[in-house]
């Protein structure tokens, strides 16, 4: 079949020996899906790729892309085509001389490209989790660090190549090729080429990163909510802004779920980290806090330790995501604080999480695809290690964002899994746009798009599954 190409990487059959390691074996989640596709290529050079799209269209094969294999859903691996593995693709080159990294797709942002920025005294606001790469994660939008603050990750992207449907290497940027660097910045992977490199802006290192912590009983889940909605406006944008669920060491040396609110200050010095943090101490049940950790100096490499403890490797995870959405005024809040109660307060595995992060003050986006953001975001987890949990898992998270559905504006697609439940995730003229482009790069779909259950309805608020009982 293919012994007039050559690569320097490897083609993988379902015939070899090692076809499920090729097939699933770089898939974070352990929840490893059943979709076969018929090969996988694992490039070692741009030729590769390039090589890897022409055999594709010579045999009829869709091309899917894998760079770290982070996504919940593993969008990645679909039902028949190529899938192109770019786990060797991690290669960083900074230039001093215009502040511009350029890093592969599968640099994994935290592990690899935080630290190297950082003995440069430059950083890049990637995702939380190290381990994440940063070709599905820029893709999607980006969101990471303090992005409430310094915007999305894939705003600071400035250029991409890419390898294109007819299997040619080019530069995309605002005044060459726009029309595809418009849509890698958000339209995730439906993205109608292959991107090989990013080319990203980096900000000075911060001076200082000082961490506020406090921790509360679940009960107090709603007043405590209620006075961050109020209060997270307020709050320098220079402070990313937390609220998390999650068991949790105490001071009596116990360990239980509780609920955390939590604020990272990236100051000028100590000091302004600090002020930036004083918010936090004007909660009113503070008195009520299990303990509060105020300001604390904190690193990095402090933060991504905690993140893998957070998020084990291959452990199987249910997750979804909401953006929430309602009137800033006391019944509004007081809607948006019910609707998202159940996803911290009743959480049916013992690691499992949930997050709500401030994306506040909202800002205006610039022209890209990513184009759907809210004042505030949520996503629960369920953590688990036996195959058995499943139905019981999937169960509680689709209830839980039934519940939130009354304030649920969208979802974002890094968190999603639109096999499941199928939400708007970018607003409905870049919608279109998105579509004209695919239409115009990719007429022969030689690239998969969404992994979704209903193709017709795709940015739509709509319910692939009956909807579940809402949990009390």
């Amino acid at each position: 079949m293919t012994a007039d190409v050559t690569f320097n990487g490897r083609l993988v059959l379902p015939s070899d020996l090692d076809w499920e390691e090729a097939r699933v074996g770089r898939v974070f989640n352990g929840r490893r899906p059943d979709r076969q596709p018929d090969a996988v290529l694992f490039a070692a050079t741009v030729d590769d790729v390039q090589k890897g799209v022409r055999l594709a269209k010579e045999h009829g094969w869709i091309v899917s892309v894998r760079s770290g294999g982070h996504a919940w859903a593993v969008w990645s691996v679909r039902d028949g085509g190529l899938l192109i593995d770019l786990g060797a693709f991690r290669d960083m080159a900074y230039d001093e001389d215009t502040g511009i990294v350029s890093a592969g797709p599968a640099t994994k942002g935290g592990d690899e490209l935080s630290p190297y920025l950082e003995e440069r005294g430059r950083f890049f606001n990637g995702g939380h989790c190290p381990s994440v790469g940063i070709g599905g994660f820029l893709l999607q939008g980006g969101q990471g660090w303090n992005q409430r603050g310094w915007g999305w990750a894939a705003e600071s992207v400035v250029a991409i190549d890419v390898v294109t449907a007819d299997g040619e290497l080019i530069r995309c940027d605002a005044e060459h090729n726009s029309d595809l660097y418009w849509a890698s910045r958000g339209s995730g992977p439906t993205f109608p080429g292959i991107v090989m490199r990013f080319h990203l802006a980096t900000r000075p290192l911060f001076g200082h990163l000082a961490h506020t912590v406090h921790a509360y009983e679940l009960e107090d889940f709603a007043e405590v909510m209620t006075w961050l909605y109020g209060a997270h406006h307020r709050i320098p944008d220079n402070v990313e802004i937390v609220a998390i669920s999650t068991p949790a060491p105490l001071p009596d040396g116990t360990e239980r779920r509780v609920l955390l609110v939590t604020g990272a200050g990236f100051g000028d010095d100590e000091d302004h980290a600090r002020a930036s943090l004083a918010g936090f101490n004007a909660c009113p049940v503070i008195d009520r806090a299990i303990f509060v950790q105020d300001a604390a100096p904190s690193t990095l490499a402090e933060h991504r330790a905690q993140q893998e403890m957070q998020n084990p490797e291959h452990w199987q995870y249910v997750c979804d995501n909401a953006w929430i959405d309602g009137e800033n005024t006391p019944e509004g809040i007081a809607a948006m604080v019910e609707g998202i109660r159940p996803l911290f307060t009743t959480n049916p595995t013992e690691r499992g999480f949930a997050i709500w992060m401030s994306n506040a003050p909202r800002r205006d986006l610039p022209d890209m695809a990513f184009s759907l953001h809210t004042d505030a975001y949520v996503a629960a987890y369920t953590v688990y290690e036996d195959p058995a949990e499943y139905a019981r898992n999937r169960s509680w998270v689709d209830a839980v964002f039934a519940h939130a559905q009354p304030v649920t504006a969208g979802q974002y697609l890094g968190d999603s899994d639109m096999t499941n439940r199928q939400l708007q995730f970018m607003a409905p003229e870049n919608w279109e746009k998105l579509k004209g482009i695919i239409a115009s790069r990719d007429p022969e779909g030689r690239f998969h798009r969404y992994l979704a259950a209903d193709q017709e309805t795709l940015n739509i608020n709509h319910w692939v599954l009956e909807h579940p009982a809402p949990v009390s």
